[in-house]
């Protein structure tokens, strides 16, 4: 049984808190590359809202501060991204939030480069660490957004389109991606996800 159905059956969710993640790979290796578009979100809003991502705790680093008035805690997995679950579970077991207030960002290959979208559920599709967060939590209703990297072209292995060196001619356009994911966040927090996902969910430009 899930964290999540666990809690359900309990009283006294931290309303006005929200954990925020962004999956990722630790290290100078997988830095810059696609598959930890979560990670340069989740710093996006660390510059943004001058939250000091620093603090050590539930496998991941983490940082605390408040958007639109609403407490967030921001994290970043240092599990590696296949075991990305195991953070997720104990940063929102411990601050007690409910579903609908964790909210996971993560790179999507089946998107064009350059967009993103934002839903309440789902499945994990090909991703591992979301199959690995949707097994730690023992449900697919919670709020993720997805950035999209683009399918491999003719000829590319998978792995290296995920974890391989990015050109440079993408970068600006990756990290524009990262700051509207941010963006997506701020006006989850402040509008509601369904009027963050009106004003999101759009065709991004290859």
């Amino acid at each position: 049984m899930g964290l999540f159905r666990r809690k359900d059956k309990e009283p006294g969710f931290a309303k006005d808190t929200y954990v925020i993640v962004g999956l990722g790979n630790p290290g100078k290796e997988y830095e810059n590359t696609r598959h930890n578009m979560g990670y340069k979100a989740i710093d996006v809003l660390s510059s943004d809202e001058n939250i000091d991502i620093r603090r050590q705790r539930f496998h991941s680093l983490i940082g605390q501060g408040r958007i639109s008035g609403k407490k967030v805690i921001l994290v970043k997995p240092e599990t590696y991204m296949n075991r990305s679950g195991i953070a997720v579970r104990e940063s929102a077991m411990y601050f007690n939030v409910a579903p609908e207030n964790l909210i996971v960002i993560y790179d999507d290959i089946d998107l064009p480069c350059g967009s993103i979208r934002i839903r309440k559920s789902g499945g994990a599709g090909t991703h591992n660490g979301m199959k690995s967060v949707v097994q730690e939590l023992g449900t697919k209703d919670f709020i993720r957004i997805r950035i999209g990297i683009g399918a491999a072209e003719a000829g590319e292995d998978l792995v290296d389109r995920v974890i391989g060196k990015v050109p440079e001619a993408e970068k600006a356009l990756l990290q524009k991606t990262a700051e509207e994911a941010a963006a997506a966040v701020k006006d989850i927090l402040a509008i509601g996800v369904d009027n963050a996902m009106n004003r999101h969910n759009h065709k991004g430009t290859e």
